[in-house]
């Protein structure tokens, strides 16, 4: 008998952050998605979402970018329509980087840094990003695909200490 569970279908991650304080440079946080194939989920991305894209497809959209955490609400916003991914895909990591463009900043100098996963009104983690405050760069959750065709959520907190290029070459990796 198969299972009865739909899996996840339409996920949000939201982002939000402190603004600098008014002395200091902004700080510039960002959501990225990686899309791995069924083949090779640990191997390279078949494609990244940031910073004001969108996959080839559609399924995967950054619908809000932020460069310095200011406004009421969300900053960052991601949606994930993981029920239309393509079967070739088997595993999303989403993560989030900060640029590095005026220095090195890391978690523990942005002020109330938190992720939020969610699928409708149903909330799957909140990451608190101040708890790895050495790094500059994390991966919150990952999405895999299971034989049933069913996608499944993890909650990821790793913590990186690199820039945002080599970010995406390692958040996929086994961990």
């Amino acid at each position: 008998m198969g299972s009865f569970s739909k899996g996840l279908d339409k996920v949000t991650v939201e982002l939000k952050w402190d603004p600098s304080p008014a002395d200091a440079p902004d700080h510039d946080l960002d959501l990225v998605a990686a899309t791995y194939p069924a083949d090779n989920p640990y191997g390279d991305p078949a494609y990244l979402v940031h910073f004001n894209s969108r996959s080839p497809d559609g399924t995967i959209t950054l619908d809000r970018d932020s460069r310095t955490g200011q406004g009421l609400g969300t900053d960052e916003s991601m949606t994930l329509e993981l029920a239309r991914l393509a079967p070739t895909y088997g595993r999303v990591v989403v993560g989030v980087a900060i640029q590095q463009n005026r220095g090195r900043v890391t978690f523990g100098e942005v002020a109330n840094a938190h992720v939020r996963v969610a699928e409708g009104y149903t909330e799957l983690s909140r990451n608190d990003l101040g708890q790895v405050p050495d790094a500059t760069a994390v991966t919150v959750a990952e999405f895999t695909r299971g034989d049933d065709g069913n996608w499944s959520f993890r909650r990821l907190q790793h913590g990186f200490d690199t820039d945002p290029n080599g970010f995406t070459r390692r958040m996929g990796q086994r961990y």
